[in-house]
């Protein structure tokens, strides 16, 4: 097994880089930030962007946790992977994960000025000390399934074929803002899921009010909703129901990256032109 490095200060663009670096030198994996990763999957480890401090988060990066260890190690140990890259802010921190995952000691470190330009550098950091947008070098979907609660947006790069001239192939990776960050810890107010959720269920042709909305959110982010919609007479009313099921967990997971593991919906009236009836169904 051969293991590569690519390092340099935080914040100047390894991570959106790593994928492609990864394709260049034939590695079959990448460890990045507590994680294992292998093509489109996220296969081992605890991601350091989740962690709540920043302390944290530096001995996630760095696999402190023997539990981590050990599972990042199973992985390794199954996949046995003939080349791996290391992302690293220095070739020090490259050196002491190869250690903790009992590596074999680097045969090559790339510097990120290696790999890309100073303008290309400026603008990673700018985007990282503006809006503290963090690159995982997986897709979008296994991001939000790996860890739920976190806001997620797709970013697009793409691979040269070796040896077929013009030949692309197109993956995914994610862009995140971390719990920990200069600009606060962020969090998602119940009242504001069920705005998302009152708003995406009145446009719902045949909803008169979205009516009560309450919301549970349990550990890890998994949502349960429970709505009242006042519906209008004359439309069927299981499938208005259904539609405001659907449509209120998409508005709910693409706005704010958490899981909904139910919408409950218990119509409570129907709306003529002038006036409402009580109803239950």
């Amino acid at each position: 097994m051969e293991t590569f490095a690519l390092v340099g200060p935080s914040g100047t663009g390894k991570s959106h880089r790593a994928t492609n670096i990864a394709h260049q030198l034939e590695a079959q994996v990448i460890i990045d930030d507590g994680l294992l990763i292998q093509g489109n999957r996220i296969l081992a480890g605890t991601s350091a962007k989740r962690q709540p401090t920043r302390i944290g988060a530096i001995k996630s990066a760095l696999f402190m946790d023997e539990k981590q260890v050990q599972e990042i190690k199973e992985a390794l140990v199954n996949l046995d992977p003939h080349r791996v890259l290391i992302l690293g802010t220095s070739e020090e921190m490259a050196r002491k994960i190869t250690a903790r995952l009992g590596l074999p000691a680097l045969t090559k470190v790339l510097n990120i000025e290696d790999v890309a330009s100073e303008k290309e550098i400026r603008k990673a950091r700018f985007l990282r000390s503006q809006f503290s947008k963090h690159v995982i070098p997986a897709p979008t979907l296994e991001v939000k399934r790996s860890f739920p609660g976190t806001l997620v947006d797709p970013l697009q790069v793409f691979l040269r074929k070796k040896g077929v001239a013009g030949k692309k192939d197109w993956l995914e990776q994610s862009v995140v803002r971390p719990t920990f960050t200069y600009h606060g810890k962020l969090s998602i107010s119940n009242s504001a899921l069920g705005a998302i959720a009152g708003h995406a269920a009145a446009l719902v042709k045949g909803v008169s009010h979205s009516g009560k909305i309450n919301v549970t959110v349990e550990q890890e982010g998994i949502v349960i909703i429970d709505i009242a919609p006042t519906l209008t007479f004359g439309y069927p009313l299981h499938v208005v129901a259904a539609e405001i099921q659907y449509k209120v967990k998409q508005a709910v997971e693409e706005m704010t990256g958490l899981q909904v593991k139910m919408v409950n919906v218990q119509v409570k009236g129907l709306s003529f032109a002038e006036e409402t009836i009580e109803a239950t169904v």
